[in-house]
């Protein structure tokens, strides 16, 4: 069991990073008091965009062009998600309806220009980012070997972000204004908040994350853009509610959604998971995601004001 964990470990961490940073991307518009169901839309465009800059750069500037190609990604992220953004808040549409055409668009428009790029409809890159040992601390019994072995440095830097927004939205005051915009929208509003633009930045900080999720997953476990993000964006939204809308509440949801599809996606290599039949665990993490939300529903702690149009004129 214990060798088991060990051959699983590092594949349920490059499944969780992608997770936790697009849920984290989705904690800072839902606290917002923003719905986005969108998020599967906005890791495809990361994906996409990540994958064509990176597969373009990568002979130019083979030391620089995954970084070149990660920052791309929030970059047309953070754009898309503007779409969603004015929907939502200029034009007080249906949060949800929003989200879902979102998607819809991602898909289209990214397997569109695909297909025009390459013919196929898919983009490899050459070189995905390599795993690094971390010196000294790899030699620490048991949490070396688990956690600073063969890890990517996208891992370190999705935790800083994590660290950075855990401090954002508790000990700062734009954190203050963005959980109140989520909570009571018309008492920040009196308070002398903007609460269409902090809702805009909200979104827009959502589309960054997503985006980026969707190319560390390019980076770090696929390998190519093939026009599906497979799920990846729902999990995560599944992450968020599981997770309760809180920072270190959503890295345990990820990495419990994380190991959960490592455990579908890496079993014919695992010859005590290789036995069980593949129907079986391939369904395995949405029948865990279904069953924690289910489990989890009754103690949800989602923001009030969630899903609801804000309208300065009307209280």
């Amino acid at each position: 069991m214990v060798d088991l964990i060990y051959q699983l470990f590092p594949y349920a961490i490059a499944f969780t990073v992608p997770l936790l940073i697009t849920s984290l991307g989705g904690l800072y518009s839902e606290r917002s008091g923003v719905i986005n169901i969108g998020l599967e839309g906005l890791m495809l465009m990361g994906m996409f965009v990540g994958a064509l800059i990176i597969s373009r750069t990568e002979s130019i500037y083979p030391g620089t062009a995954i970084w070149i190609g990660l920052l791309a990604a929030m970059l047309f992220g953070a754009v898309f998600a503007l779409l969603h953004a004015f929907a939502c808040v200029t034009l007080n549409a249906n949060q949800v309806i929003s989200g879902i055409a979102i998607n819809m668009i991602a898909a289209a428009v990214t397997v569109y220009l695909a297909r025009l790029i390459s013919g196929s409809g898919n983009i490899q890159i050459i070189r995905g980012l390599s795993r690094q040992t971390i010196p000294i601390l790899s030699d620490i019994p048991i949490l070396g070997r688990l956690l600073f072995t063969q890890t990517y440095a996208t891992t370190w830097f999705v935790l800083l972000i994590l660290v950075v927004a855990t401090f954002l939205l508790y000990k700062t005051r734009f954190g203050l204004r963005l959980r109140a915009c989520g909570e009571h929208p018309h008492a920040a509003d009196s308070a002398g908040v903007n609460v269409y633009r902090m809702r805009y930045m909200a979104v827009i900080i959502s589309g960054a994350c997503a985006g980026l999720g969707g190319a560390t997953f390019i980076v770090t476990i696929s390998g190519e853009f093939n026009g599906t993000a497979a799920g990846l964006g729902f999990l995560a939204l599944a992450a968020l509610i599981f997770g309760q809308w809180k920072p270190w509440g959503i890295l345990g949801a990820a990495f419990f959604f994380g190991f959960a599809s490592t455990v579908a996606n890496v079993s014919q290599v695992v010859p005590m998971l290789a036995q069980i039949p593949g129907i079986y665990l391939k369904t395995f993490p949405y029948v865990v995601t279904l069953a924690a939300l289910v489990l989890s529903s009754k103690y949800s702690l989602a923001p009030k004001a969630i899903g609801e149009p804000y309208d300065k004129g009307k209280r």
